[in-house]
């Protein structure tokens, strides 16, 4: 009986360590994702982009 419990420890651990390594890498990710939303979103109303065309 200890190794089947020593077994089930040991997926329980692992599968805890994956867990925690995908939202390590997706919480970054969303959070970088926001800043870029927030940025195109808020920036061209506060400064207008002008035309760079000249005009003859």
């Amino acid at each position: 009986m200890g190794t089947a419990l020593k077994d089930h420890a040991l997926l329980v651990v692992m599968t805890t360590l994956f867990a925690m390594l995908a939202l390590d890498i997706s919480v970054p990710a969303v959070v970088l994702s926001l800043m870029a939303l927030s940025r195109w979103l808020i920036l061209p109303e506060m400064y207008p982009v002008e035309s760079r065309r000249r005009t003859a």
